[in-house]
């Protein structure tokens, strides 16, 4: 075997050893009870911490030490929120997870999406709930705006996706009893302050107006919602 035959024999087992080093974390990590409730949890949606210690009725000093465990293992990432910048959300990194989430969690006769001024996100992630599961869905507004952003159609049209051009709604003359309520936008969610909300934090597009905003958030439902979907099932 020459020099460099050897280096490269090296090399690979070094990159063989450091990704059996982080299986292992992983696996270390969620070998408690405590935190595969939270990543169970976090497959639903974006969470605080303190909306995770109400959930789990955890103490706050516990709870820290189990997020810090999780961020460790790279299977959770956190970020500021758009709407109080004193609030961080908790988001399951799903790459080191694959094959490893549990099925449905929830039941529901209808999903509703909800945004601040049902333009963008909210009808967005309705659309492409409807290329995922059989679950109803629609969308709405905490302060609806008065159309559509242009932005979202066209990176609809861009994707494929088909989304009706129809006027943004309020959330109270479209909600029903029994749906279930998805945030997609931060400011909407702190808002509603609803216990059984879920919530995808997802930037604003409308914000910056750009095409790669609208783009990448898009993409960003897109994921989303493709995880999500099976994980709810029709009441």
């Amino acid at each position: 075997m020459t020099k460099t035959d050897r280096s490269v024999k090296l090399e690979s087992m070094n990159v063989e050893r450091t990704e059996v080093e982080r299986r292992a974390a992983v696996h270390a990590a969620l070998g408690d009870p405590a935190r595969l409730r939270i990543v169970d949890a976090l497959s639903l949606g974006d969470r605080s911490p303190v909306e995770l210690q109400a959930e789990l009725g955890m103490p706050s000093n516990l709870m820290a030490h189990h997020l810090k465990t999780l961020e460790g293992a790279g299977l959770i990432s956190r970020h500021r929120s758009e709407a109080d910048r004193r609030r961080s959300y908790l988001t399951l990194e799903r790459a080191g997870l694959v094959g490893l989430l549990p099925g449905a969690l929830l039941t529901a006769p209808r999903v509703v999406f909800v945004c601040t001024a049902n333009t963008a996100r909210s009808h967005l992630a309705a659309a492409l709930w409807r290329t995922r599961s059989a679950i109803p869905s629609t969308s709405a507004g905490t302060h609806p705006g008065e159309k559509i952003a242009r932005g979202a159609l066209d990176a609809a049209h861009r994707h494929g996706l088909e989304l009706p051009e129809v006027a943004p709604q309020a959330l109270a003359e479209v909600a029903q009893p029994g749906d279930l309520v998805i945030t997609v936008c931060d400011l909407a969610h702190e808002e509603l302050a609803e216990p059984h909300a879920l919530h995808l934090s997802i930037p604003d597009p409308v914000a910056l107006g750009t095409r790669k905003a609208f783009d990448d958030a898009f993409e960003l439902l897109a994921e989303r919602v493709e995880d999500l979907a099976p994980r709810i099932a029709a009441a």
